[in-house]
């Protein structure tokens, strides 16, 4: 298969000693999805920065479309299409008004121009709002256009950073159904970035998580998930007692992967629901009180938790993390 997005052993620090992108390489196959998921500051959107020629790494190299984005940075911009996280249009142009500056920022004119206006306006289900101001769209029109925006010049390789990142549940899976009918029809090869699981797990054909700067794991959501062997089981205790619990667990043979996380405790076992009796009835010899117990299937949580050693809702709240 032919890859449109290839990079190798990034790196990028920022003043003054914030390593943003710790030896990240990637591989995307043309006409897919792809799907970089990771907490915020884990270094998605340097990455996309860097592909997009918007940012030089430190070391490294990169292609995009077969173009070596350091070498040629213009005409990587010229095949690449780009939605940030926050509102690339003017609030107080009407949408049209935005598509067309996006269009002869291209070098489109005239009657084509005119026409791709049009077109996008109608896709996008913009038409009825195409002469209002911006700054009047909800947040899903105004992200809407935004894409419009990006796919104006007929990109081979769209980076969407974030795209759905304070979107309405309704807006949000608006979102996903036009960015799978953008790859299934359209053939463009797309790179997603996103902090939602369940986002990367039901666009992405392929994903690599990223955390602190480094790819921790890569492959299809559904390989990543069954390469964890068993059912995931987390239980809430009363109180946080550490001691009580691990001592408690260790005389329980049938779990495996044990991570303790404040009063939370999560683990895996062949059969779970076999297990959790045994858990229990340890928990209770030692002491331990237990409030409520879980148990599923793997999931992509559960796979950023098993390669980047620590729960993904911890990840994102952790105060020495940069945004970056």
């Amino acid at each position: 298969m032919e890859t449109a997005i290839e990079a190798r052993e990034l790196r990028k620090s920022y003043p003054p000693a914030v390593t943003a992108l710790d030896g990240v390489s990637l591989a995307v196959e043309a006409g897919t999805i792809f799907g970089l998921l990771g907490p915020n500051g884990a270094g998605k959107s340097t990455t996309v920065r860097v592909l997009s020629t918007l940012s030089r790494p430190d070391s490294g190299s990169a292609r995009v479309a077969g173009i070596d984005v350091l070498a040629s940075p213009v005409r990587v911009r010229h095949a690449i299409g780009v939605v940030g996280q926050k509102h690339g249009s003017d609030p107080e142009a009407t949408g049209r008004e935005n598509l067309v500056l996006q269009g002869e920022f291209y070098g489109i004119t005239g009657r084509g121009l005119r026409r791709r206006v049009a077109e996008s306006l109608e896709r996008f289900g913009l038409g009825d709002a195409a002469d209002r101001k911006v700054k009047t769209y909800s947040g899903g029109m105004q992200r809407r256009l935004d894409i419009a925006m990006g796919l104006l010049h007929r990109p081979r390789v769209l980076f969407l950073d974030e795209p759905t990142t304070g979107l309405d549940p309704e807006a949000r899976a608006d979102m996903w159904r036009e960015i799978e009918r953008l790859a299934a029809e359209e053939l463009m090869t797309i790179l997603i970035t996103t902090h939602y699981m369940d986002e990367a797990d039901r666009l992405a054909s392929r994903l690599a998580i990223i955390d602190r700067g480094r790819v921790v794991v890569e492959g299809t959501p559904d390989q990543l998930k069954s390469d964890l062997n068993g059912d995931a089981i987390q239980i809430e205790l009363a109180d946080r007692d550490d001691a009580g619990a691990r001592e408690a667990l260790a005389r329980v043979e049938e779990i495996a992967e044990v991570k303790l996380d404040g009063r939370t405790v999560r683990a895996r076992a062949q059969d779970g629901a076999a297990a959790i009796p045994a858990v229990l009835g340890a928990f209770e010899v030692h002491g331990v009180k237990a409030t409520s117990v879980t148990l599923a299937r793997p999931s992509l949580d559960d796979v950023y938790l098993r390669y980047a050693g620590r729960a993904f809702s911890q990840a994102h709240t952790d105060p020495e993390e940069v945004a970056v």
